[in-house]
C-alpha cells in the first residue's frame, strides 16, 4: 500500500511528528511504501524522494513583507496546492494521511487532492487524525485562554466568537483570521471530502460529532505507547508533576494544593510560562524539563503522578506512559482523561479545578502505601496499543474495513 504523510512540521516538534515518524517507521518495515509532505525545515527527519516541499512559514521571525502576506497564504495556499500535486502525480498514493495541516498548508490541499484521484479516476482514501479540536475550533482547545475557561461557543459554527473573545494567541488580528479561516472552509464543506477522521478519545469523538457533516466520519483510537519496559526503581517518597507548565494544564491550582499539604513533597517537571514560580514553595522542587531516561526515572520512582488539566485533554501520553512505569495517577475527571485511567485500580479522579476534591484525593492516596502498591501492580498490568497493535487496526482503516 502506498501512504502519503501530511504534516505541516516534518521535524519532531511535538506529539503529531512522533506520531507520523513511528506510524512511517512501522509501516515501511512492515512492506508499505510511505512518503511525506509538508514544509522544509534543515531539521527534517521525514522526507520524500522527491524532495517537494512547501516552503517554511514562521508566523513570529519571518520578514516584514512575508508577515504582510501570511494572513492570505494562512487560509488559502496556492503552493501547497500545486506542491502536493507533484507528489500525488509521482508518488500515486492510495491513502493520504492528514494530520496536523491547518494554517501553513492550509485545507485547499483537500480540493487538490479530490481534484486529482477524480481526474486520475484514482481510488485514494483521504484520512485524518484529529490532534486536537481544529476542525470546530479556530484555537485548537475548546478554551477561552483569556478568561482561562473550557468554551464551546465555536462548535455550531458561530466563528465570531473566536475574534470577540480573541481566542488566538490574544491577538484580534491573529483572532480574525482564525475566525476567517475556520468559516471560509466551513461554509465551502471542505471536510465532507475526509472519508474517516481518527479521534484519539471517545471524548474527542463526541466534540466532532456534533458538526454534522463530521459525525458520520468519526471513530476513536487511543493513541498508541511505545513498547513496556519493566522500570527496576524503587520508590522514593514524592508526587510527581511533569509535563507543561500552564494554567489550562491546573498548575496553580495543583501549586495551591501543594502549598495546603506541606509535608507532603512535590516534584515538578517541564517547562513553560509558569516555571519561575515553581520555587516559590518549601515542599516543592522543581528540576527543570526532563526526557529519555532521566524522566524515565523520575515518573518509575514517584509515589504517584498528578494530571490535573483544566482543559479539554484528548488522550494525554503523560497519562499512559506513569502507568507504563508503574505509576498511579491522580488525574483530573475532563477530556479524554477518564478513559485512561481505571478509578481505584489505576488511579483515581478528582473534579477539575476543584482544590479541595484534589486535596482530598492526594491525601488519601499518599497515607496508604499499601493501595499505592496494588495500584502500582494494576499500572505495570495494564495494556495500551504498541504502535504494532495501532497499525493493525490503522490498515483496517485504510482498507475501509473500519
Amino acid at each position: 500500500m502506498k501512504i502519503l504523510m501530511v504534516n505541516k512540521f516534518l521535524h519532531l516538534n511535538g506529539g503529531s511528528e512522533t506520531y507520523i515518524l513511528k506510524l512511517g517507521e512501522y509501516l515501511k518495515r512492515h512492506g508499505h511504501q510511505v512518503e511525506y509532505f509538508g514544509m522544509k525545515h534543515e531539521g527534517m527527519c521525514m522526507e520524500n524522494t522527491m524532495n517537494v516541499y512547501t516552503k517554511e512559514m514562521d508566523f513570529h521571525t519571518g520578514s516584514t513583507i512575508s508577515k504582510i502576506t501570511y494572513p492570505f497564504k494562512i487560509i488559502y495556499s496556492v503552493e501547497a496546492r500545486k506542491k502536493i500535486r507533484l507528489i500525488l502525480d509521482e508518488f500515486s498514493p492510495d491513502v493520504v494521511h492528514l494530520n496536523n495541516f491547518n494554517y501553513q498548508l492550509t485545507p485547499s490541499i483537500i480540493l487538490e487532492i479530490v481534484q486529482w484521484r477524480k481526474k486520475r479516476r484514482k481510488e485514494c482514501k483521504i484520512i485524518y487524525t484529529a490532534h486536537d479540536y481544529q476542525l470546530i475550533c479556530p484555537n485548537h482547545m475548546l478554551y477561552n485562554i483569556e478568561e482561562n475557561c473550557i468554551c464551546e461557543k465555536c462548535i455550531d459554527g458561530h466563528f465570531g466568537n473566536c475574534l470577540k473573545n480573541k481566542c488566538i494567541h490574544g491577538s484580534g488580528m491573529r483572532s480574525a483570521i482564525g475566525a476567517l479561516e475556520a468559516f471560509f472552509w466551513n461554509r465551502i464543506k471542505v471536510y465532507r471530502h475526509i472519508d474517516k477522521i481518527i479521534c484519539c478519545s471517545n471524548f474527542m469523538k463526541e466534540k466532532i460529532d456534533k458538526n454534522l457533516i463530521l459525525a458520520d466520519k468519526t471513530l476513536a483510537l487511543h493513541n498508541f505507547v511505545e513498547e513496556h519496559i519493566d522500570s527496576k526503581n524503587e520508590k522514593k517518597k514524592y508526587v510527581l508533576y511533569f509535563g507543561r507548565l500552564a494554567e489550562e494544564k491546573g498548575v496553580l491550582t495543583l501549586q495551591k494544593v501543594c502549598r495546603a499539604l506541606p509535608d507532603i513533597p512535590f516534584v515538578f517537571a517541564g517547562n513553560g510560562p509558569l516555571e519561575n514560580i515553581m520555587e516559590k514553595l518549601p515542599n516543592v522542587s522543581y528540576v527543570g524539563f526532563k526526557s529519555g531516561e532521566e524522566l524515565i526515572k523520575l515518573i518509575s520512582e514517584a509515589q504517584f503522578s498528578i494530571y490535573p488539566s483544566e482543559w479539554y485533554e484528548n488522550c494525554p501520553f503523560s497519562v499512559m506512559e506513569s502507568q507504563m512505569y508503574g505509576t498511579p495517577v491522580v488525574g483530573a475527571r475532563i477530556g479524554g482523561i477518564p478513559e485512561l485511567i481505571i478509578e481505584g485500580k489505576t488511579g483515581l479522579l478528582f473534579t477539575s479545578g476543584d482544590e479541595k476534591d484534589l486535596k482530598a484525593k492526594i491525601e488519601f492516596l499518599w497515607k496508604d502505601k499499601k493501595k499505592i502498591e496494588e495500584y502500582s501492580q494494576n499500572c505495570i498490568k495494564t495494556k495500551f496499543d504498541t504502535v504494532e497493535k495501532y497499525c493493525e487496526k490503522l490498515i483496517q482503516i485504510y482498507s475501509g474495513d473500519l
